[in-house]
């Protein structure tokens, strides 16, 4: 978990969302990306201020934040 270090939640930058450290590129946009089939790789080539440990970091956290959610259904589903 040393690697979710590298996000951080500042109130004055990108409107308090999480970003990785030293940038303001929001963990979302990475997630994004990822989603849209990129490698962390290309996501570190798309992103050069980032590491293959900051894109882990993103999917770390994210991973981190659902375990902590409930998970709501509509009703019938």
């Amino acid at each position: 978990m040393k690697t979710i270090r590298r996000v951080v939640i500042n109130p004055d930058v990108c409107h308090g969302k999480p970003t990785l450290k030293g940038t303001r590129i929001m963990v979302s946009n990475v997630l994004s990306i990822l989603a849209g089939g990129y490698t962390i790789a290309q996501v570190v080539e798309y992103y050069p201020e980032l590491s293959e440990e900051d894109v882990k970091a993103a999917i770390e956290y994210a991973a981190a934040t659902i375990d902590e959610e409930i998970i709501l259904t509509a009703a019938g589903s």
